[in-house]
């Protein structure tokens, strides 16, 4: 075989997949590519050989040379196919992409590779509606996590700090799945009465218990087919833990007052803020439940961890609460906002720019707009007269400093379970939390 027509046979091999895709040689020149390819990158045969990581990416050298991992590399020293996930400059904007690249060989057994990209539409890396946004590399793992699981039938465990995004997380991962053609129901653990625990999950007969006028089908057969997601499921009682442990086991439930069970079909993801290790170190939450719902351990990371992509969530969340207005912050207005430690994460952003919006009577909103926002969400006179009544109470109950210290760790760790984030809120290093965490367990 000529070299001519094995560079047409890998044009075919091109041709036949659904996405774009390319033929790279050694030296990262782009040799062939797909019209999906062309497409997307707006792509000429005309301009002659470009460099991959100069039309994806717009890079003057390869993409490890850059603080990226770059899946030719990794597939030239592996010999095998190697999988990434980037954000590539398309024809639509910047898009995340799944980089599936493989070696192969010409008739005189030189190596180039097939490269194929996958769009991820489960997220964003522009300002859109809906969907989970960004590009840092923080939020990139967290991408290339749900990717990886979303395919999966495994169970999946979300944690992280109030407003972090985890129910998005959790659409994201039934949109990658299988099932995303299916229901995905949302179980409010936090807010489903113990009484009804059972009712509502699973669903009564006509007549098992007062009120129960007519036969009523419960969240696990709602979500038949598709996802069942137990948002904050820390907060499920102890003794109905064993209910939730039992439905994960064996895949049947039995509404209340039938006496026949039902098999159940859904895929499980949980959600929580809470440090459940801790919980059930505590005897607070099972721990044969724990390891059930925590196959696959996704933590999303903060805000203040992910400060990189606040301009680009600034953009999404200002068109979320108005499309028709086009707000936009100053340059002043975005420093002054990129400050604030958000405690309150993706949540508390939303809400100060809301503020932002209806106290700015121009799109523009300016620093002096941003400050007022922000002098909004604090409230010194509550806040101080609340830590008063608390420290009163505390000194009546003749606690010592070492006992209070012991239990406001205790409390940290109960609500924030990575340990980094609990040092830096109790004003102390790590290696001292370990210290002081040793010396209450004495």
């Amino acid at each position: 075989m000529t070299h001519t027509s094995w560079l047409a046979s890998i044009t075919n091999v091109l041709d036949s997949y659904s996405e774009p895709a390319v033929l790279l040689d050694e030296e990262y020149n782009v040799v062939a590519t797909n019209q999906h390819y062309d497409h997307r990158f707006k792509q000429h045969s005309s301009k002659g050989l470009r460099k991959c990581y100069e039309i994806s990416h717009g890079y003057k050298q390869p993409c490890d040379m850059e603080g990226e991992s770059c899946p030719l590399r990794a597939a030239a020293d592996s010999g095998s196919t190697s999988s990434v996930l980037h954000i590539h400059n398309t024809a639509q904007g910047k898009e995340h992409m799944r980089i599936e690249t493989t070696p192969v060989t010409d008739e005189q057994e030189r190596c180039y590779f097939i490269e194929v990209m996958k769009p991820v539409s489960e997220v964003s890396a522009e300002p859109i509606a809906n969907k989970m946004i960004g590009r840092s590399p923080a939020f990139n793992a967290l991408v290339d996590r749900i990717q990886r699981v979303g395919k999966t039938e495994t169970n999946v465990l979300l944690t992280g700090p109030s407003g972090s995004g985890k129910e998005l997380a959790a659409l994201a991962l039934h949109d990658v799945s299988q099932r995303t053609r299916k229901p995905f129901v949302t179980v409010e653990c936090s807010g489903l009465a113990d009484s009804l625990f059972e009712s509502e999950m699973f669903g009564h007969v006509k007549g098992a218990f007062t009120g129960a006028i007519s036969n009523r089908k419960g969240l696990v057969e709602s979500a038949r087919g598709g996802t069942l997601f137990l948002d904050e499921v820390g907060d499920i009682p102890m003794h109905q833990q064993v209910k939730l442990l039992r439905l994960i086991e064996t895949r049947t439930f039995r509404p209340v007052g039938d006496s026949q069970a039902y098999e159940a079909d859904f895929r499980l993801i949980c959600a929580t803020h809470k440090n459940l290790p801790a919980m059930v170190e505590a005897n607070e939450f099972r721990e044969d439940l724990y390891y059930r719902i925590s196959t696959f351990p996704i933590r999303l990371p903060s805000l203040a961890a992910r400060k990189a992509d606040l301009p680009l969530l600034v953009q999404s969340i200002l068109l979320r609460i108005d499309s028709h207005t086009p707000f936009n912050l100053d340059s002043e207005a975005m420093s002054l906002l990129a400050e604030q430690p958000f405690k309150g994460n993706i949540r508390e952003l939303k809400n100060i720019l809301e503020r932002a919006t209806v106290l700015s009577d121009k799109p523009d909103i300016t620093v002096d707009i941003m400050q007022q926002a922000l002098d909004l969400s604090t409230f010194p006179d509550v806040a101080e007269n609340t830590v008063a009544r608390g420290l009163l109470g505390l000194a009546q109950a003749k606690l010592s400093l070492e006992a209070l210290e012991q239990a406001y760790i205790k409390q940290l760790l109960a609500h924030y379970s990575d340990k980094s984030e609990v040092a830096n809120i109790a004003g102390c290093s790590l290696r001292t939390l370990y210290r002081k965490l040793k010396v209450g367990n004495d």
